[in-house]
């Protein structure tokens, strides 16, 4: 029973907010045969500070507590219409369809829910609607709680009036809207940190003892996605003066492959470390895939090499990876040694060569995954290897960084017509002739 004994009808929802003062309340609150009306949208005003599409639910079992707040809404002026809901089960199906900014007027007692867990129960079905709680006379306590427990305000429906009820609609949307925007900025520090932590555990500080190798190095995602993907690389020096670097490329892009690049760089360190090279380091990395991978399907590729003491040999072992840029007296030449397959594609069974020649006349050695080479270029034409040839000749003045520097950025402006690079990029240059 409604108040002045106006008997409460079925859980229909109305909508429309007018100055109706006259009528009866059947009259003003017209049944509708759909479960929640679609808003009409609202002019972006900011003397309201309103969303230019917010909407407000107003749920209450109340067809006299309804009425009230309908007739100060109507005195308000705000620029709303507002959807009557007689249930929580019904608001929580518009909530659920609704692609609007929402601001609901939330009764505690309804038919299907008491207290706190209607609060509760409005942000499950919409985390981001803005709620403000209708209370009793003696219900501050409960107010007060419902905030605590995520509303954004509350009021009394005894002695509401226009203003205050205004306030409180405009108030809840913009705490709402700050809250919101508060989050996406804790997500993306968030995600600046997480993509930090990788970038150390993917781009590491070289392992050297000398001077003897300067190295440079470059790591650029790929236009599709801002987080690092499974490209990684590392040099170490072991004691016995020989400088071994990797640089590999895990299929697939975001944390997770990520992830595992980090888990595939450490491994090969601690073996370079602990004195494991050659094909058996390559066999105990594919096991490593193979136990922290994610999905059967995803696999590495990765190149290897060993440059001795006294600078004399090289050695490389290649799965699956391009070759890699030699630089030498005569100028600089692509060197494709024999490959095995990728790790993880041939589990138990996989042979990797490794290739070993003269060093004394090399006097830089650049790695890279495939990301520098496959842009597209022009119309159904990728740049391939021997185009990146063709760009590494062209700066063949440069040496170290600058050298780097100037091949990734004339890669990526060839593709920038033709949507840029879209895979990451990682090189990896070791000079030994002293050219850092």
């Amino acid at each position: 029973m409604g108040r002045g004994g106006i008997p409460v009808g079925s859980p229909q929802p109305m909508v429309g907010v007018g100055h109706t003062r006259g009528t009866n309340v059947a009259e003003r609150l017209p049944r509708i045969g759909e479960p929640a009306a679609v808003p009409r949208q609202v002019s972006s005003d900011p003397r309201w500070g309103l969303d230019a599409t917010a909407a407000l639910l107003l749920v209450e079992d109340d067809a006299g507590d309804a009425l009230l707040v309908r007739e100060v809404l109507a005195d308000s002026g705000l620029p709303m219409d507002v959807t009557w809901c007689k249930s929580l089960a019904e608001a929580r199906a518009f909530l659920q369809a609704s692609k609007h900014a929402v601001c609901v007027l939330l009764d505690l007692h309804l038919p299907d829910t008491h207290g706190l867990s209607a609060v509760r129960l409005v942000r499950d079905a919409s985390p981001d609607a803005a709620v403000v709680v209708l209370t009793g006379l003696a219900e501050n306590e409960a107010g007060l709680a419902a905030v605590a427990e995520g509303a954004q305000d509350f009021l009394s429906k005894d002695g509401l009036n226009a203003e205050e009820l205004s306030r409180a609609v405009r108030y809840a949307l913009q705490r709402k809207q700050v809250e919101r925007s508060s989050a996406e900025l804790q997500a993306s520090r968030l995600l600046a940190q997480e993509n930090a932590r990788l970038e150390r555990g993917l781009l590491p500080t070289p392992l050297l003892r000398g001077d003897r190798c300067q190295v440079a190095s470059r790591y650029s995602p790929g236009r599709d996605h801002a987080l690092l993907g499974g490209d990684f690389f590392d040099v170490v020096e072991s004691e016995d003066g020989t400088i071994h670097a990797v640089i590999g490329d895990v299929s697939g892009h975001g944390a997770a492959e990520a992830a595992l690049g980090v888990c595939l760089r450490v491994a090969w360190r601690a073996a370079v470390l602990s004195g494991c090279v050659g094909p058996p380091q390559v066999r105990l990395l594919e096991k490593i895939l193979e136990a922290e991978r994610a999905e059967d399907y995803i696999f590495a590729t990765l190149t290897i090499l060993r440059l001795s003491r006294d600078h004399s040999r090289l050695t490389v072992i290649r799965a699956g990876h391009p070759g890699l840029l030699v630089r030498t007296s005569q100028g600089i030449e692509l060197f494709e040694p024999p490959v095995g397959p990728a790790l993880g594609l041939v589990p138990g069974g996989a042979h990797w060569p490794e290739t070993e020649l003269p060093a004394h006349d090399i006097s830089a050695v650049t790695l890279f995954t495939d990301g520098l080479f496959e842009g597209v270029v022009g119309p159904d034409q990728r740049l391939g290897e021997e185009g990146l040839l063709a760009v590494a000749r062209k700066h063949m003045d440069l040496h170290g960084r600058p050298f780097v520097d100037a091949v990734v950025e004339d890669v990526s402006a060839r593709s920038t017509f033709h949507g840029g690079l879209a895979d990451d990029v990682a090189v990896l240059h070791l000079a030994t002739d002293g050219r850092s």
